[in-house]
């Protein structure tokens, strides 16, 4: 499993932004694990920083919820029970599936070749081995659907939902290759967009976010 390279993650952000990022990614997926006290020496070396910027990052998750503070110990990962991740995945169910269908067919021909590259990016980041690049590029291939909603506040209310959200299950999947898998209903849902076919965007978005409480969270097939 890759370390990601903190240099590509987005150049008009700023270190702190970006080592957030990489942070954040890397609780989702379980590479930081929950319940485990990480000091920032050892996250700035594992990431390839100064142990500052972890620091700052890591106080801007303390106020999402991510992780709580040990004085002169480090950061503890938050973790999240099982009740709360089948809450979690039942609010998104909700939301997300029919967003999309309102979304299919608003979004402009013009910005299909976009939108393919990023949901190339995260098969990208599975070939690589690199689940936090995977988490990042699902999120923003995510998020930049359901902005062609019009939507702010319900994008935001998502981002949050998935940020809360641990892909335990990822790693295995990774290791078995049924992660490509996975990676690949990115460009499934793709072609459903741009046949304009709602309906069937939207059932692909509930099979989607089935696995993410099911086999990527370390569950089962047919969680929640």
């Amino acid at each position: 499993m890759s370390t990601p390279n903190l240099q590509h993650l987005g150049q008009r952000e700023t270190l702190r932004d970006r080592v957030r990022e990489a942070l954040r990614a890397a609780i989702i997926s379980g590479e930081l694990e929950p319940g485990v006290v990480y000091s920032a020496p050892t996250l700035g070396a594992r990431f390839g920083v100064s142990p500052t910027p972890v620091r700052e990052a890591m106080l801007d998750l303390v106020k999402e919820g991510l992780v709580v503070a040990q004085p002169n110990k480090g950061f503890r990962i938050t973790e999240v029970s099982e009740q709360d991740l089948d809450n979690l995945a039942a609010v998104r169910l909700l939301i997300e599936p029919p967003t999309v269908r309102t979304c299919v067919p608003v979004i402009p021909e013009a910005d299909f070749p976009a939108l393919r590259e990023l949901a190339q990016a995260i098969v990208d980041a599975v070939e690589r081995g690199d689940l936090v690049g995977y988490i990042r590029a699902d999120h923003v291939f995510h998020l930049t659907v359901l902005g062609y909603s019009d939507n702010r506040h319900l994008v935001d209310v998502v981002s949050d939902l998935r940020n809360q959200t641990r892909l335990l299950g990822l790693s295995p999947l990774l290791h078995s290759g049924r992660l490509g898998h996975s990676a690949a209903e990115h460009h499934a849902l793709m072609d459903l967009i741009e046949a304009r076919d709602a309906a069937a965007a939207e059932e692909l978005m509930r099979r989607h976010i089935a696995h993410v409480r099911g086999l990527w969270a370390g569950g089962t097939e047919d969680a929640p």
